[in-house]
């Protein structure tokens, strides 16, 4: 897809008809960095309500969906990207994953009592007050052909932000720079609205030759961008009326920004009932009987839309091939 500078689509509505719930694909035409800003918006907040979350815990799977979508739009790929943190701290495991379409899903897996007890901890360093020791993993799956890619990097930092950040210094030796925020709207009445988000990365990659004669990415330009990066307040990052554009435009134009067409999020789960009765058959009937809730009936919920299937003695003989 070409890219456009952006004098040029300042006036045409055909760049970005979208204003929430998408990633836009930048480059600082000055040093050749490149960057992705995300807004998420009604997506985010129906995959957080689907989920009777604590707040931060929330709030920290807001933060987790958004790097997600920060990186996975870094990467050309036909499948699923997955980002995962796995710790042994009141959030035991975060997973969001996103499709090469841009449907999202996410959840997490936590223990209340610990999370109370670490309620004080939050606030100063919610990556280790929440996560513990652990590691953070990327995987892209692009099908049962293809070769899977994971990356695995113990957990560092005091933000998730931070600990993405420390893969790219240690396994990817990428200088990376990362703004996120995520928050409820405050309704006229004081009470908590719907969840948003919004971040911004940008990186700078190795240089060819080519580049090295244009001083492309040298210190004193990528200083400036991440002093320009870190001066992103929150409130612009998650302003519903501020488009993307503009905010890159705000932030860049000095240097000049060039963008391309943003991409589409939304919230999209694969789970199905098909999906759950081949989960079904591939366990033995008498342990699948232990499922049974007070009707009498299966119940299986998925973790990721908290959709609830249920299944009858007449659906399992169907699922296990014996019904009349």
């Amino acid at each position: 897809m070409a890219c456009r500078n952006f004098e040029d689509i300042m006036d045409d509505p055909s760049v970005q008809p979208i204003t929430d719930d998408l990633v836009l694909p930048f480059q600082i035409e000055a040093s050749r960095l490149r960057g992705r800003m995300v807004k998420l918006g009604p997506a985010l907040d129906e995959i957080l309500t689907r989920h009777a979350y604590p707040e931060p815990v929330a709030r920290f799977l807001a933060e987790t969906m958004t790097l997600a979508m920060l990186l996975s739009s870094m990467l050309k790929y036909d499948g699923i990207f997955t980002l995962q943190t796995k710790g042994d701290g009141p959030v035991r495991l975060m997973v969001a994953d996103i499709t090469s379409v841009g449907d999202i899903r996410a959840y997490a897996q936590f223990d209340e009592e610990a999370l109370a007890k670490a309620a004080a901890d939050v606030a100063i360093a919610p990556a280790p007050a929440l996560l513990g020791k652990g590691h953070i993993a990327f995987t892209v799956d692009q099908g049962p052909n293809t070769e899977r890619y994971q990356g695995i990097v113990e957990l560092y930092g005091k933000t998730l932000a931070d600990c993405v950040q420390h893969y790219f210094r240690q396994s990817e030796q990428i200088d990376t720079g990362l703004t996120v925020s995520v928050d409820q709207e405050t309704l006229p009445d004081g009470s908590k609205g719907a969840w948003r988000a919004g971040g911004i990365m940008i990186q700078r990659l190795p240089q060819d030759a080519t580049e090295k004669v244009l001083g492309s990415g040298d210190e004193d330009a990528w200083r400036r961008a991440m002093v320009l990066l870190s001066s992103t307040t929150g409130d612009e990052l998650l302003d519903p009326e501020l488009p993307a554009r503009d905010l890159l435009f705000r932030l860049f134009h000095e240097d000049g920004v060039r963008v391309w067409q943003p991409k589409a999020l939304r919230f999209g789960c694969r789970c199905s009932r098909e999906r759950v009765s081949d989960m079904l058959s591939s366990l033995p009937r008498a342990e699948v009987q232990d499922l049974k809730i007070d009707d009498g009936r299966v119940e299986v919920v998925c973790q990721f839309c908290s959709t609830a299937y249920h299944f009858d003695d007449a659906d399992l003989d169907r699922v296990y091939g014996t019904a009349k």
